[in-house]
């Protein structure tokens, strides 16, 4: 058996946004949204956790946010 390709952006990575987003939603429990300038372009934040469907939940300065893997660079950080 082969081995399953390492994923995008692991948990504990550090990313950046890289492009806009006219709403995050908070990955909280009980999650809502919030507006897209909480997070400026070009921010750093920490992924906590993968989630379905390409997403991620990273952790930014002034929160924690639902994020598209499309949205989202890994820096070379690590």
């Amino acid at each position: 058996m082969s081995e399953p390709a390492p994923s995008a952006c692991p948990v504990g990575s550090t990313v950046v946004l890289s492009e806009p987003q006219p709403y995050l939603k908070t990955a909280d429990a009980m999650p809502m949204l919030r507006p897209g300038d909480l997070v400026s372009t070009g921010e750093e934040g920490e992924v906590m956790s993968l989630l379905p469907k390409d997403q991620r939940a990273v952790r930014f300065r002034r929160g924690s946010f639902v994020v598209p893997l499309s949205a989202l660079q890994e820096t070379e950080s690590n």
